[in-house]
Formats: C-alpha cells, sequence, structure tokens
C-alpha cells in the first residue's frame, strides 16, 4: 500500500458523523491519540445501527467508540484498510489505522523527535512523551507533579531545591519566595530564625555580636557556652 503524502480532507470525517446516543450508553471520552481496537460481536437478536451507514445491523457487528458498525465499513477513512481486527485512532470524528494517524495526525516528541502514539504531554508550549519529559537531574518522570526551570531545564522540585535554593542558616530549610529573610554573618537566614544562640530573642533590626559563626544579643555578647 502507497500513501501519498498529503492530508486528508475534512470531508473525509463525513462518512463517519455520530448519530445521538442517549446519555446512559455513551462511553467516556478518551483522550486524543489513544490507541484503541473494536471488538466483535455475534448476529443477535439485537438490531444496532450502524454507525457508518446508519443502517440495522443485520449479522455479527462490531462495537467501537460507543457505536455500532457492519464489519465491512469499519475501515480506514484515508487508506480504506478494514479496522474490524486491528487498532486504530480516533481523530476529529473519523477513524484511521495506526499508520495514517502517525502520519498525519501524531505530534512530535520535543526530546526525541519521533511521533507521539498515545498519551501526550504538553508542557512548555511542547508535546512530550511521557516518558520523554523528565527531571534533568534525576530523570524521572514527572507525571503530573510541579516542575521548577533553571537555565532552560526543567528539574522536580526535590532535586531543584536540593540544587539551586537558598537555604536559611538556622533551620536549614529553603528560603521561599515571599519568606521575609536576613542577610548577616555571610548567610541568609528566614526572620523568625535570626536569633540569640543562647536566650533566643529575635534579633531581626536589633544589635548583635558573634561568636562561632553563630549571632548573640547584647547581653549574651560575651557567653562562654555558644
Amino acid at each position: 500500500l502507497q500513501i501519498t503524502n498529503k492530508t486528508p480532507s475534512p470531508a473525509s470525517s463525513s462518512a463517519y458523523s455520530s448519530h445521538s446516543i442517549p446519555a446512559s450508553s455513551q462511553t467516556p471520552a478518551v483522550a486524543r491519540g489513544t490507541i484503541q481496537r473494536a471488538e466483535r460481536f455475534p448476529a443477535s437478536n439485537r438490531t444496532p445501527l450502524c454507525g457508518h451507514c446508519n443502517s440495522i445491523i443485520r449479522g455479527p457487528f462490531l462495537v467501537a467508540m460507543g457505536r455500532s458498525w457492519h464489519p465491512e465499513e469499519f475501515n480506514c477513512a484515508y487508506c480504506k484498510t478494514s479496522l474490524a481486527d486491528v487498532c486504530f485512532v480516533e481523530e476529529q470524528n473519523s477513524v484511521y489505522c495506526e499508520r495514517c494517524y502517525e502520519q498525519f495526525f501524531a505530534p512530535t516528541c520535543a526530546r526525541c523527535h519521533t511521533k507521539i502514539m498515545g498519551e501526550v504531554m504538553h508542557a512548555l508550549r511542547q508535546t512530550w512523551h511521557t516518558t520523554c519529559f523528565v527531571c534533568a537531574a534525576c530523570k524521572k518522570p514527572f507525571g503530573n507533579s510541579l516542575f521548577h526551570m533553571e537555565d532552560g531545564e526543567p528539574y522536580c522540585e526535590k532535586d531543584y531545591i536540593a540544587l539551586f535554593s537558598t537555604k536559611c542558616h538556622g533551620c536549614d530549610f529553603p528560603v521561599e519566595a515571599g519568606d521575609k529573610f536576613i542577610e548577616a554573618l555571610g548567610h541568609t537566614w528566614h526572620d523568625t530564625c535570626f536569633i540569640c544562640a543562647v536566650c533566643h530573642v529575635n534579633l531581626e533590626g536589633q544589635p548583635f555580636y558573634s561568636k562561632k559563626d553563630k549571632p548573640l544579643c547584647k547581653k549574651h555578647a560575651h557567653a562562654i557556652n555558644v
């Protein structure tokens, strides 16, 4: 089979226009690009309508995307290959074989530059395989977790804090955006952590002394045990 390099026209979707389905029988929407497969059913007393020709099906039928189909009419909208026993992808109310979907519709991964079949990760205005959008340090996929950018690279929260955050010299926890902080004795401190090493009185805005890299109030400036 030879496929010419052109995009199917919007008109090709009309052959598979959906008919109304009772709410109770509708299937949950699947993510774009999800690879699916039709299920075969033998002839029975049930006479469903075909999703392609809208005629009653008398005999074996397929079920896919919450609708029923004549087996001979469930074909790729572009190359017309039968999809009765192979995987397919739904796109713009039409069904395509994997090969045609990959050629015409599948997005390209920003990391490995191959086509994405299945779940797509959208981040940084680009598309990625879920396994390709990973932390620059630990290489673990982000999934739905938050990430931070540094020098154009994404980092998970744990690695970003470990590698790039400023830590308070008093409590060793990060000084985060919006936190009040003090720079003293060559270090950064949360405003509530800059206290006398002996009596723990807060020294923000107060005269202080230091011994062994620890702040001291005026009263304990000459304390022996610090």
